[in-house]
């Protein structure tokens, strides 16, 4: 069967409010990967749209942005997996054009999550765990991550400051990424001050700054089989690990809460698939919507042992210039969360650093990443492995 190759990244702008439709939000992912692949929509024989539709006003947006986009008559599937979709759509491509239905496809991820209120958003992110069982008691996001900083602490003695660390960390590399929504330095000093927003208390013990915001964004991947890829693209990135995995929507129903099972499963699939382990890994992007996320994809994709976390970012083992340099985009903490788009976005990073196209925040050799991708707390977790050779 085919070997799989992406040939084109691209992503939008991440804003708090975009101006424009939800196709126009979409073209600017799109048209920025033709642009990177040097290919026409012509030449794209399916397309993966994703997003999370509880907060899209448009439905069926597949096939939407199919006919807005030039796509059409190609097929048009669209995926959802909440903050997951976009890796989720990766997936789909990849075995599409594994398994010879195809030769090019699109993944288009997107989110426009100003099309409604902060009220309704919070409600709807309620409505991504157990309606039944849970969201009706008030859990939301903030509150679900901060149980699972909470344990985190409590069984090892991790604290706020550690926490704080990794947010200084991205705002570092967020102030050198155009296309973040937040550029602002953030000094760990901020954490301590009470009359500083980043101190203010959100679900403890995670605070304002601990915390990332949504934003208006589309991405996408340009995904091509072995023999396009080799007449298209003389630099191609190859999809060489997937893994995924799902856990029970109610916390009850779980046994691990000082990390999350998803990233474990899905890690452990990738390596094995790419025959790999976590000291090979150059470069990585991890789904950071918290800091307590990021502190625990270290420990979940063995960058790090239980509980060594915060030995990490305390040696600055995950910046740049450390052993293994992780969201050295700004991550969501920095670039903003626009769920559908979130996933691209990251794959978009770590092909940039493959290439040897990231500038300011290139690792210098970089040849194997990673990118982790978490839906809702912890009910999907992909993990993706890409080389450039």
């Amino acid at each position: 069967m085919n070997d799989v190759a992406i040939i084109g990244a691209g992503q939008s702008t991440f804003v708090r409010f975009y101006p424009g439709s939800v196709r126009e939000l979409a073209f600017e992912g799109f048209s920025d990967a033709l642009g990177h692949a040097g290919i026409t929509a012509a030449e794209i024989d399916a397309s993966v749209v994703c997003s999370a539709p509880e907060y899209d006003l448009q439905r069926s947006p597949a096939g939407v942005f199919a006919e807005y986009l030039g796509l059409n008559p190609g097929p048009t599937f669209y995926v959802e997996t909440l903050c997951s979709s976009g890796s989720t759509g990766l997936k789909l491509a990849y075995s599409l054009v594994k398994s010879g239905l195809h030769d090019l496809v699109a993944v288009v991820g997107f989110q426009k999550m100003s099309e409604i209120s902060s009220a309704e958003t919070q409600e709807r992110m309620g409505r991504g765990a157990d309606i039944q069982w849970e969201s009706p008691f008030g859990t939301m996001m903030p509150a679900y991550y901060a149980m699972y900083a909470r344990a985190h602490m409590d069984a090892y003695g991790t604290g706020p400051e550690d926490l704080a660390a990794i947010r200084v960390k991205a705002s570092t590399y967020g102030q050198l990424n155009d296309r973040a929504v937040y550029r602002k330095a953030v000094a760990a000093d901020m954490f301590t001050d009470p009359e500083n927003m980043m101190s203010a208390s959100v679900a403890s013990p995670l605070r304002v700054g601990d915390c990332c915001a949504n934003a208006d964004g589309s991405s996408c991947i340009i995904v091509a089989s072995a023999e396009k890829a080799k007449a298209l693209c003389d630099k191609p990135v190859w999809i060489r690990g997937i893994g995924s995995a799902s856990a029970p929507v109610n916390l009850a129903g779980r046994d691990l809460f000082t990390g999350l099972d998803v990233a474990r499963r899905a890690g452990a699939q990738a390596y094995q698939m790419a025959g790999i382990g976590p000291k090979d890994i150059d470069v990585a992007e991890v789904h950071d919507c918290f800091t307590i996320a990021e502190m625990m994809a270290y420990e979940d994709l063995g960058f790090a042992g239980p509980g060594e976390g915060r030995d990490l970012i305390g040696g600055r083992e995950t910046y740049l210039e450390g052993s293994i340099p992780v969201n050295v985009d700004g991550g969501l903490l920095s670039k903003g969360h626009p769920i559908g788009a979130t996933g691209g976005s990251q794959i978009r990073t770590i092909v940039l650093q493959l290439r040897g196209e990231a500038g300011d925040i290139q690792v210098p050799g970089a040849s194997v990443g990673l990118v982790h991708n978490i839906g809702g707390v912890g009910l999907y977790g992909n993990v993706t492995i890409l080389v450039n050779q």
